[in-house]
C-alpha cells in the first residue's frame, strides 16, 4: 500500500490506497463495486454521525457476495434497522456513495476525471487505455453476471443495445418512441429498461421544472449517463483527441459539470426548465425559497443568450451563474455571473446562498 504522510486528507489517503499494489482499503468509503449503491445508517441520538467512521462493505468481494440476495432482503434488512432503533424510521439516514468527485480529486485533475470518470479503478489506471479496458470488463460483467445476480433477467445484448442508444440522446429530452422503433421493443419496455438503470445510478433522470405561465412548457425529463466515463465508453471515445472532437462533447460537459454541481452545492431540489419555443435553463436548484439557474457553456467567453433572459424573467430566479471550462470569473449583468467549474465546486453550497 502506498504511504500517504499523516497531514493529507483522508479521501487523499483512501485514494493513494486504490493506487496501490493489492487490494483495495476496507475503510475507504468509495466502493469499487460497479454500482454505485445507497446504504442506511443509523443515527444513535447520543453522539454525532461520523461518516469516516462508518462500518460499510465497500469491498468489492463482500458486496458481490451480498448482492445475491440483495432485493429480496432489502425490506427485512430495512425493517430490523428501524427495530434496532426504537422503532424510529426518522432516524434512518441514506447516504448515496458513488464514484470520486471533482471536489475529492481536485480541480488540477479535472481533464482526467471528465475523461474517466468516477469510478476508482478507472480514474487511477496507470494509462488511458486501461482505464478503458477496465470500463469495457465493468460493463460486461455488470450485465452478464452483476445484474442476472440480483434477479434482473433481461438479454446483455438488449440491455447493452439499448444503454449505447441512451447514450446518444446523454442531455436530452426523453422520448421513448424512438428507440422503442429502433430496437423493435414496446415503449413501455424501454422505459422499464430506462428506470432499471436509473435504479442502478447508472442513469440520471432530471425532472422538468413547469408553472402556471402562459407558454408551453416541456413536460418530460431529460437523461444524462451519470458518469462520464461510462459515457464515453458506450459512445467510443477512447482520448482526450477524440472526446474534444466528437458531436456529444458539449452534452457530454454539460452531464459531467451538473453532476459535480449536484453533489457540491447540495441543493434541497434540481430540475431542468424548457419551452416548446425554445427558451431552455439547464439547472434549476432550489434552496428554501432562492431559485439559482446554472448554464453550462463548453466555450472560452461565455456571453448572455435570450434563454438566460427569459428564465430570470419567467421564473424570477434570484441569479443565474453560467459554468464553463475557463479561469476567469466575471460578471454579465446584475444577476448573471461567469464562472469556472472548479471555482464553483470550491464555492460548494455557498454557490446557492
Amino acid at each position: 500500500m502506498a504511504r500517504v504522510p499523516a497531514s493529507t486528507s483522508w479521501i487523499s489517503r483512501q485514494t493513494a490506497s486504490l493506487s496501490g499494489a493489492g487490494r483495495p482499503s476496507r475503510s475507504a468509503t468509495r466502493a469499487t463495486y460497479p454500482l454505485m449503491k445507497s446504504i442506511s445508517v443509523g443515527r444513535p441520538r447520543s453522539r454525532p454521525l461520523d461518516h469516516r467512521r462508518l462500518s460499510l462493505a465497500v469491498d468489492r468481494d463482500e458486496l458481490f457476495l451480498q448482492g445475491r440476495h440483495l432485493r429480496r432482503r432489502e425490506p427485512v434488512r430495512r425493517r430490523r434497522q428501524i427495530e434496532e432503533l426504537g422503532g424510529d424510521r426518522h432516524r434512518l439516514e441514506s447516504i448515496e456513495l458513488g464514484g470520486f468527485t471533482l471536489g475529492e480529486v481536485g480541480v488540477s485533475a479535472i481533464d482526467r476525471h471528465w475523461l474517466r470518470g468516477g469510478f476508482p479503478r478507472s480514474f487511477l489506471a496507470r494509462s488511458t487505455p486501461d482505464s478503458f479496458a477496465w470500463r469495457q470488463q465493468f460493463v460486461q460483467t455488470l450485465l452478464e453476471r452483476d445484474l442476472p445476480l440480483l434477479g434482473i433477467s433481461i438479454a446483455p445484448a438488449a440491455l447493452l443495445r439499448f444503454w449505447r442508444m441512451l447514450a446518444h440522446y446523454h442531455g436530452n429530452v426523453w422520448n421513448a418512441a424512438e428507440p422503442a422503433r429502433s430496437l423493435g421493443l414496446s415503449e413501455p419496455t424501454i422505459r422499464r429498461y430506462l428506470d432499471l438503470l436509473t435504479g442502478l445510478f447508472l442513469v440520471r433522470q432530471l425532472q422538468p421544472w413547469h408553472q402556471n405561465l402562459a407558454k408551453r412548457q416541456v413536460k418530460a425529463p431529460k437523461v444524462y449517463v451519470r458518469d462520464t466515463g461510462l459515457l464515453h465508453f458506450l459512445l467510443g471515445i477512447r482520448t482526450d483527441h477524440d472526446r474534444d472532437g466528437h458531436p456529444k462533447s458539449g452534452a457530454s460537459w454539460e452531464g459531467y459539470a451538473i453532476e459535480q454541481l449536484l453533489g457540491a452545492s447540495d441543493p434541497d431540489q434540481a430540475y431542468f426548465w424548457a419551452t416548446h419555443s425554445g427558451a431552455e435553463l439547464d439547472l434549476l436548484l432550489l434552496r428554501g425559497r432562492r431559485r439559482i439557474g446554472i448554464e453550462v457553456k463548453l466555450a472560452d467567453a461565455p456571453r448572455m443568450t435570450p434563454s438566460i433572459r427569459h428564465a430570470i424573467a419567467d421564473l424570477a430566479l434570484d441569479r443565474v451563474v453560467v459554468i464553463y471550462p475557463g479561469e476567469t470569473e466575471y460578471q454579465l449583468d446584475r444577476k448573471v455571473s461567469v464562472v469556472p467549474l472548479s471555482a464553483a465546486i470550491e464555492k460548494g453550497p455557498r454557490l446557492l446562498a
